[in-house]
């Protein structure tokens, strides 16, 4: 006997982002215990978070909770959690699309999907944005295959590719491509884009802020009139989109954006958003790419991309590029809509088990059956 609780649980490389993966199931349904148990399991609050499996930055310190689905338009159900290394908040405002990329191979293997053909296609329901994503994933001979030749900057090596439709995440929390109404506006002074596809983002032009827009990760963390600055900024942007307020929250998420240097379309470098992404967020890339064919916007003016045919978007960031297969038309009232958003991204199962937290959290009682369970005790 032990004064520790088990919880099976998978840790996942998903695209250059980690963390663990849990059945709803096996998770607790109020949110107030599943906090507590998150928050125990990662390790925080604590910077190193050393006495969990957290990897003391936002990047290593992601959660998913994954269930089968109900609903007739997706196969599974999940639920993205971004667990604060340094601060005993849980937040659930946003998707991630880099974790995204292991929930297919974790489904298969789970036994909540089964594997079609040499690809399997799965419907992922992410109910943070009240969106479905579909990601394709490599089963020849009806199971998962980790090994291939794909590659994405900011992981070593290669491995088997997942891709993932963003289509249809257009207005992810406030359903509207532009919650402002507005192409750009004006935040003290500087023009902004206010977009919302995958994740609501604010675009800002590198040179209104005083910077190239190339500056390594190191560079723009050891600037905190910078940092400072984007927040004010982002949390203004975010009442102007009708998301209240989002001091304590991920979103909206602030894109610096500049010409391409290196072959790609656009420089981007995304805030997460107390420091720069060591790569680039998945969520960040899909509102970008869908803002660089956007007439008149803050990443358009950059890119000149025009809508009516089949862009990809390389999105030059900190570690490299990230491209985006991108296509949109024009709709009814000269609006944008978005036809395309593919990326490719991969994943890798690293170790599934029993993730122990002390018994006194929580000891099993008042489980969940699914995410929609979970999600009903959540404020999106």
């Amino acid at each position: 006997m032990s004064d520790l609780y088990s919880i099976p649980a998978t840790l996942f490389r998903g695209g250059t982002s980690k963390g663990p993966l849990f059945l709803a199931q096996d998770l607790p349904a109020d949110k107030q215990t599943l906090d507590a148990v998150l928050l125990s399991a990662m390790g925080s609050p604590h910077k190193r978070q050393v006495d969990g499996v957290g990897g003391a930055e936002s990047l290593t310190s992601k959660v998913v909770i994954v269930s089968g689905s109900s609903r007739e338009d997706a196969d599974i159900d999940y639920l993205f959690a971004q667990v604060n290394p340094d601060s005993p908040i849980v937040d659930y405002s946003s998707n991630c699309g880099n974790m995204l990329s292991a929930i297919g191979p974790f489904a298969i293997e789970s036994g909540l999907v089964k594997a079609a053909g040499n690809e399997t296609r799965i419907r992922i329901y992410n109910a943070n944005t009240d969106s479905v994503i579909v990601a394709t994933i490599q089963t020849p001979d009806g199971s998962i295959t980790y090994e291939g030749n794909a590659a994405i900057d900011g992981v070593p090596g290669t491995s088997a590719p997942v891709i993932e439709n963003f289509a249809g995440t257009v207005g992810s929390k406030t359903k509207k491509m532009l919650p402002t109404g507005k192409v750009t506006e004006r935040i003290e002074g500087i023009e902004v884009t206010c977009i919302d596809v995958a994740v609501p983002a604010v675009l800002i032009a590198a040179q209104a802020l005083g910077l190239r827009g190339d500056e390594s990760k190191a560079e723009l963390d050891a600037m905190p009139d910078l940092i400072k600055r984007l927040d004010d900024l982002r949390v203004e942007a975010g009442q102007r989109m009708g998301l209240g307020d989002c001091r304590k929250l991920v979103i909206p998420k602030p894109l610096v954006v500049s010409a391409a240097r290196h072959g790609g379309a656009i420089t981007s470098r995304d805030f997460v958003p107390y420091n720069c992404h060591a790569t680039h967020s998945v969520t960040g890339a899909t509102a970008l790419a869908a803002a660089s064919i956007l007439p008149g916007s803050v990443a358009q003016q950059i890119t000149g991309l025009s809508t009516g045919e089949r862009h990809t978007v390389g999105i030059e960031h900190p570690a490299g590029t990230m491209a985006m297969d991108v296509r949109g038309e024009t709709g009814a009232g000269g609006h944008l809509e978005l036809v395309e958003a593919n990326l490719l991204r991969t994943a890798r199962r690293l170790f599934s088990g029993g993730l122990a937290i002390p018994s006194r959290i929580w000891n099993g009682d008042g489980k969940a059956a699914n995410v929609a369970d979970i999600a009903r005790h959540i404020d999106f």
